[in-house]
């Protein structure tokens, strides 16, 4: 017989299962790892746009009923986000800084209360040589973060996830349409 969950990560996966996020943004459930905290629940997420895929991201919700000296609290979210770039984009400096600041921002604007926020913004470029040579350059941002969520309803938390995956995919904030997306006419 399987064990029980707790009431308190039960309310948690409830919280992440009840939101419904943007259309450019699929959401599944996948395995999430066994080895980190006693209670786990991952979700897959992907931006498509016309049917191309523009970022993908894995959220992660660990629970440990016996609390974690390094969370801060009994549950941490764990977050892995990946999107191709513009190789100009890429190169920018500032891409880090502002890649955490669409986490940090996202978490702000769902008044998704938090502790203990830390990760990393990575840039990378690829250019390809003898056999694989052709293609163009090519570019990514990842971004890995965690942080430990105030309060059992993890809706918000998720709502600025989906968040941080749009931004990270280039997608207009909801309600925009961008210039060029525009169709013009006479």
């Amino acid at each position: 017989m399987a064990p029980t969950e707790p009431e308190t990560f039960a309310r948690a996966v409830a919280g992440l299962k009840a939101v419904t996020p943007r259309p450019e943004i699929s959401l599944e459930e996948v395995a999430a790892p066994q080895r980190l905290a006693p209670y786990a629940y991952a979700l897959m997420g992907t931006v498509l746009r016309d049917d191309e895929e523009y970022a993908t991201g894995r959220l992660i919700l660990l629970y440990d009923p016996a609390g974690h000296e390094a969370w801060a609290g009994t549950m941490r979210l764990v977050t892995y986000v990946t999107a191709e770039l513009e190789p100009e984009l890429a190169a920018d400096p500032l891409l880090p800084a502002v890649g955490w600041t669409w986490l940090t921002d996202a978490l702000e604007a769902e008044e998704a209360t938090h502790t203990a926020a830390g990760g990393t913004v990575t840039q990378t470029m690829s250019s390809r040589f003898g056999d694989l040579a052709g293609p163009p350059p090519a570019a990514d941002i990842e971004i890995r973060a965690s942080w430990t969520p105030v309060g059992e309803d993890l809706g918000a938390h998720l709502r600025a996830w989906c968040a941080l995956l749009s931004s990270t995919a280039g997608l207009p904030p909801p309600g925009v349409t961008a210039l060029h997306d525009r169709r013009l006419t006479a």
